[in-house]
């Protein structure tokens, strides 16, 4: 028998009801705030510890249009970073492929789309320009919180209650699932279980934009200890590579040329 839609969210809300019993009968140690904390804090340490890592992940960000339909656009990429100055990343999706490299010195955003490229000369660590990016040009990515010099320090800031839910598996791989809460958003973290704290998944809802838009990272193929080439994070320019300037970039968001992104998706700052 075909699901309808009015069945369908009657069968959400009674799960909804169902999940809420849940929490509140069951142990009391899957909502407390000190044991989301602790394994937050243990994530951190154990990831600041890590010279090199290298990476894969999916991501996808929610918008609502105008007629309040939400819409997921959807990326994946890698990652390589070797602290404390360097970092190499790509992400394509449907509607940009771009690579960034950052060589301690030099940070160049290339758009292999159209073949352009812009570049910034400063001497920073990765969190340095990472602040930069955002103060100076705007450009937000959630996810780099987690890669930060001390995750902990940048991730509990503003935070208004914290719960640790309890067990799940993302990837096959059994995970500690905490959520929290700050004024603007409602965020979830899931931190593989035992002697290394990997994160594995992370999602940020929004709660000042209509229909609570998310942003979702997907965290795989994590390594440490990794063997990086010499040249692994220096840009030489394509063969017709046009140099511009930050602003005449186009089209390196996740989300299709026009769709005001930075207003609509989930973000924490």
């Amino acid at each position: 028998m075909r699901t309808t839609p009015k069945s369908l969210l009657k069968l959400m809300a009674a799960l909804t009801f169902a999940f809420t019993v849940m929490v509140a009968i069951g142990p009391a140690s899957r909502a407390q705030s000190n044991d989301a904390g602790k394994i937050l804090k243990a994530m951190s340490d154990y990831i600041t510890s890590q010279k090199t890592i290298s990476l894969s992940y999916d991501s996808s960000i929610e918008v609502i249009t105008p007629e309040l339909q939400k819409i997921q656009f959807n990326a994946s990429g890698k990652l390589l970073l070797d602290r404390p100055d360097k970092l190499r990343a790509t992400r394509i999706g449907g509607y940009a492929d771009v690579e960034f490299n950052f060589d301690g010195k030099t940070f160049t955003v290339f758009n292999k789309a159209n073949n352009t490229f812009a570049q910034s000369t400063s001497s920073s660590s990765v969190d340095q320009l990472t602040a930069k990016l955002r103060s100076e040009y705007f450009v937000e990515a959630p996810g780099a919180d987690l890669l930060a010099s001390h995750p902990y320090k940048q991730l509990i800031a503003g935070v208004l209650d914290a719960k640790h839910i309890g067990r799940a598996v993302i990837g096959g791989i059994e995970c500690e699932h905490l959520a929290f809460r700050d004024h603007d958003t409602d965020w979830q973290i899931w931190i593989q279980a035992g002697s290394k704290p990997i994160p594995r998944k992370y999602v940020i809802t929004s709660k000042t934009v209509a229909s609570a838009p998310q942003y979702t990272l997907l965290i795989k193929d994590w390594k440490t200890g990794v063997s990086i080439a010499a040249n692994a994070f220096a840009f030489k320019p394509p063969s017709g590579a046009k140099k511009v300037e930050f602003k005449e970039l186009s089209d390196i968001d996740e989300v299709p040329p026009g769709v005001p992104a930075r207003a609509m998706q989930g973000e924490k700052q």
